[in-house]
């Protein structure tokens, strides 16, 4: 295999085609499949389940591994930021998170209740596996991109993993309705997750083999190296105090994102227990083409929200997009019928490509002048992960202690408010006090 050019076109496309290759697990465990699958396998048979030494609410319970997860994701991404930094073969890194999320997408094949430490086991490898090829899969981009070409190649890459995740769920939605019977969908639902599996481990091969094994050569992972990503947060919440404008925008952020990630996670479970469809059938295909609405409308809304934020300035559209998050948690909590669903999820979706898209470049303009934007982006990862954890934690618990879903989400409207009040109070510009 000869060695491609930093830059070339071959290289980008492979890079890039990794977003094929992974997005399905976002897409169809996630977001979609998975979800309606957990619902109908534990919702429909058993209230209440036995894990861990104590008695959980199925939906509670597949929050808490999940807030655990990504607590385990938060500790571990400075971590492997410093380990992608300077160890020679990060493919081998890359290779090792993606055939361990693919593993565990495929063994959600056997998920059960009589095997639920072993079930929840596969569900915290796809999770796992997913977000720490991340951390070296955008490692690569300045190892193959020229700065010009960086922000193209990766609308790119977002492309590709869009257009990949939705063919596949549209294989499996049909693969699903293909069956009248309600086992039958369920069994069908287990060979998508294989599906997940096979296609993000055999469509990873392209960006394998020409992936080059890192830039840096022969340096080994000492303790250093694996501490250093904690030692450069440490040193941004430092730089973090001489900036007034930047520290107060996190302050909102974590508040705020922290509810939209939650929203974002629990959505499809919310849907299935708390919603009154008719049957079986409308319920998998509501909830699925649900999830479809809410791809598609957020890319209207991410366009929507840039246009604002030109118009308005980063700060008011962000404090708008959280008012109308707010508005939503009251209207989930009053919604019952498929069709409040379906509006809700249009609404999702044209605030949730407009918050994160906005959040993040705002974010990207406070930051001051420096060329360490990697450590910076760190900071803003690992907060944003912490307050998944602490959303996921808190909507779990009331769904636990009040069994209602519907309290949970309701809730999340004191995040919000937080958030609206904090983005209030960040300055116009960095030196305001």
């Amino acid at each position: 295999m000869r060695k491609l050019e930093k830059g070339s076109k071959k290289l980008l496309n492979a890079w890039a085609f990794y977003d094929w290759a992974n997005s399905v697990y976002t897409l169809t465990i996630a977001s979609s499949i998975f979800p309606i699958f957990y619902s109908a396998l534990f919702l429909s048979e058993v209230k209440k389940i036995h894990a861990f030494a104590f008695e959980f609410k199925s939906t509670a319970l597949i929050t808490f591994v999940t807030a655990f997860t990504f607590l385990v994701v938060a500790v571990m991404s400075p971590i492997l930021s410093g380990v992608a930094d300077y160890i020679g073969n990060k493919k081998t890194f890359l290779k090792f998170f993606c055939y361990l999320g693919s593993a565990g997408c495929i063994g959600l094949y056997w998920f059960s209740l009589d095997r639920i430490h072993l079930s929840l086991l596969f569900y915290f490898m796809g999770l796992i596996g997913y977000w720490g090829s991340l951390v070296f899969y955008n490692s690569y981009l300045p190892d193959i991109a020229y700065s010009e070409q960086q922000d193209s190649i990766s609308a790119k890459g977002f492309s590709m993993g869009y257009i990949g995740s939705v063919i596949l769920l549209l294989i499996n939605l049909g693969m699903v309705m293909s069956q009248e019977d309600g086992e039958a969908k369920i069994q069908m639902m287990r060979i998508s997750f294989v599906t997940v599996g096979i296609w993000w481990a055999l469509f990873s091969q392209y960006t394998f083999y020409w992936l080059p094994k890192g830039v840096s050569e022969r340096h080994k992972i000492t303790r250093t190296i694996l501490l250093n990503g904690f030692r450069e947060l440490q040193s941004v919440w430092r730089e973090l105090k001489e900036n007034l404008r930047l520290k107060r925008y996190l302050y909102a952020f974590f508040v705020f994102s922290m509810a939209v990630q939650t929203i974002m996670l629990v959505a499809v479970y919310f849907g299935e227990e708390e919603i009154e469809w008719s049957d079986n059938t409308e319920k998998t295909t509501g909830l699925i083409v649900s999830i479809l609405v809410i791809q598609l409308v957020a890319v209207v809304g991410a366009t929507l929200t840039s246009f604002a934020s030109k118009t308005f300035g980063n700060i008011p559209t962000l404090i708008g997009v959280n008012v109308i998050w707010m508005i939503l948690c009251v209207y989930a909590f009053y919604m019952f019928t498929p069709m409040d669903f379906y509006i809700a999820a249009g609404i999702v979706g044209l605030v949730m490509g407009g918050i994160q898209s906005l959040a993040r470049s705002t974010y990207s303009k406070f930051l001051p002048p420096t060329e360490d934007t990697t450590s910076y982006f760190s900071f803003y990862d690992v907060a944003e992960k912490i307050g998944i954890v602490i959303g996921m934690i808190i909507y779990g618990a009331i769904d636990q202690f009040t069994g209602s879903m519907r309290n949970a989400i309701l809730f999340l409207v004191v995040f919000f408010f937080v958030g609206i009040l904090l983005l209030f109070r960040v300055p116009k510009n960095h030196i305001e006090t």
